[in-house]
């Protein structure tokens, strides 16, 4: 939101906010679900009013600004935590765009990998040449608890340690890595004669542990909504 001149120790001249420079544009938010719970209720009230004031400043300022957040954390169940103020919940989610996470779309793993191969090699100046089958097998195995920064993040460091004029291999894939990669998705055995109640139950666990835990993506694969995936795991105990 900015601050005036004086607003603390330190503040030798006036420095815009966000929402000031972005007005009549577009601010971006990201990791919206790590604001205070007083940001939050500024927030809100840019939201409501299009006003604010600098930190310092008697004066309000009136900005008229699209805004467009992200967050990686589950805010629909933050709401219901109270970690997250619900009626801002409902005032950002206007139009929703679910990214599943990356272990949900391992198909996308070679393209990014590809990508951040040519990224890393053009900021380093390396001249890497790709990356061999194995070690690509171990990145799609992986569950990217990061997502795609964290992706971006080991190939780079992959980059930078590999010797030159020669592809990634096993042996350039950090450890950690290496021990930790995800269990095939494969098929649940359910003997005949299992209630449907006791199916529903053993799928919501199996899916759990393909997802890695994550609940947002066990309900997508599911088919199911997150509220709904809640409602099931405590009618069945599950924790």
């Amino acid at each position: 939101f900015g601050h005036v001149a004086g607003a603390f120790t330190g503040a030798v001249k006036p420095r815009q906010g966000r929402f000031e420079v972005a007005d009549t544009g577009t601010l971006f938010l990201d990791e919206v679900g790590e604001l205070s719970p007083a940001l939050q209720s500024k927030l809100l009230r840019v939201l409501e009013h299009q006003q604010f004031e600098r930190l310092g400043d008697s004066r309000t300022l009136s900005v008229d600004v699209r805004l467009i957040a992200a967050s990686n954390r589950p805010l629909e169940q933050m709401v219901e935590t109270g970690q997250f103020r619900n009626d801002l919940y409902y005032r950002l989610r206007v139009v929703a765009i679910e990214a599943p996470p990356l272990r949900a779309r391992r198909e996308d793993i070679p393209l990014l990998v590809d990508r951040f191969i040519g990224e890393a090699c053009a900021a380093h100046g390396k001249e890497v040449r790709g990356i061999t089958r194995n070690a690509m097998d171990l990145l799609a195995r992986y569950n990217w608890p990061g997502n795609v920064r964290e992706l971006k993040n080991i190939i780079e460091g992959m980059v930078v340690m590999a010797r030159t004029e020669r592809p990634l291999d096993v042996n350039d894939v950090p450890e950690h890595l290496r021990h930790s990669t995800a269990p095939e998705v494969g098929e649940v055995r359910i003997p005949t004669g299992t209630s449907m109640r006791d199916v529903e139950r053993i799928m919501i666990a199996e899916t759990l542990k393909v997802c890695g835990y994550n609940k947002e993506a066990c309900a997508k694969m599911l088919g199911i909504g997150l509220r709904t995936l809640y409602r099931k795991m405590k009618e069945y105990d599950m924790r």
